[in-house]
């Protein structure tokens, strides 16, 4: 079997500090961000589903029978920079927090897709869901569950590209046939796994893919009250003035002749260009920030031809 070292970058046990700000930082996800923990909490341990069911409705309750057999599996979908990423690799920290226990963070590499060798690519798939339902099984026990692990599958749309396409090689065809069977192996086996599939091109998903899903959560750029918590918090300190931040989210909307900016555009682009202008000789002003927003170009519209 293919070593853990070889499939997965670093494993991380969360909370950790860096990524417990990056969560933080996701303002304006608040709902999405209430209802992944509540998906997760209960793929992770289906015990508190029941229990909930005996305190409120006597725990005769017809419906949980619904929640037994699903894939413990998320899709995030959406534009780049949009949050998917930085989501996907830090909600596990609220996670953590809310069910009192450790999780551990597991990023599929992308080498995993192998070098197209027949059997290769089946093999580390293979591989990869055998390490984490060994790892899920570790942290299980009678009393529930000990640990929970994530595993974050980034750019999806290359691993799980859908069958259907024609250009598509035997061999990425044997791949998604074997994350398939992955899934369907954690599917109602109750282990406190859960799986993330990110990606930019939802469409190129396989459909037996997405109708396994338990959730598909949908990222957008952010609106304007969006925009302008992300710049309150990352300005937070510079002394700029409360009607300029409130200008430069107006200036970073989406025009007639382009997009608005994204999370990333923001938060690693117009602060951090703000900052590198002014250091080191003076301090970041007004007028710093409001010609960057003028000047800056939003990234892109990712579409499917691209």
């Amino acid at each position: 079997m293919t070593s853990q070292d070889d499939l997965f970058h670093p494993v991380v046990e969360l909370p950790e500090p860096t990524r417990r700000a990056r969560y933080d930082r996701l303002v304006g996800l608040d709902d999405m961000k209430l209802r992944l923990r509540k998906e997760a909490a209960l793929l992770a341990d289906p015990r508190r589903l029941r229990s909930w069911a005996a305190e409120h409705h006597g725990g005769d309750v017809a419906a949980l029978t619904l929640f037994a057999d699903r894939a413990p599996l998320f899709v995030f979908a959406g534009d780049v920079g949009s949050g998917k990423s930085a989501l996907a690799e830090s909600f596990g920290c609220d996670l953590a927090d809310w069910l009192d226990l450790p999780v551990y963070l597991y990023r599929l590499k992308l080498a995993t897709r192998g070098s197209g060798l027949v059997g290769e690519m089946t093999s580390l798939i293979g591989d990869a869901f055998s390490h984490m339902r060994t790892a899920g099984k570790r942290v299980s026990g009678p009393e529930g569950a000990r640990a929970v692990q994530i595993l974050v599958v980034d750019e999806a749309d290359a691993l799980v590209q859908s069958r259907e396409a024609q250009q598509m090689h035997h061999e990425d065809r044997a791949g998604v046939d074997a994350f398939l069977a992955g899934i369907d192996g954690l599917a109602g086996a109750g282990l406190p796994v859960v799986v993330v599939l990110c990606t930019n091109r939802v469409g190129a998903i396989d459909p037996a893919v997405m109708r396994r899903a338990a959730a598909t959560f949908t990222f957008t750029r952010p609106g304007g009250e969006q925009r302008h918590a992300v710049l309150a918090q990352a300005l937070d300190g510079l002394d700029i003035r409360p009607e300029t931040i409130r200008k430069v989210a107006d200036l970073t909307g989406p025009t007639k002749d382009r997009p608005g900016y994204t999370f990333s555009d923001l938060t690693q682009r117009l602060v951090p260009t703000a900052i590198f202008r002014a250091f080191p000789d003076r301090p970041v002003t007004d007028e710093d920030l409001l010609a960057l927003a003028e000047e800056l170009e939003p990234t892109p519209v990712f579409t499917e031809e691209r």
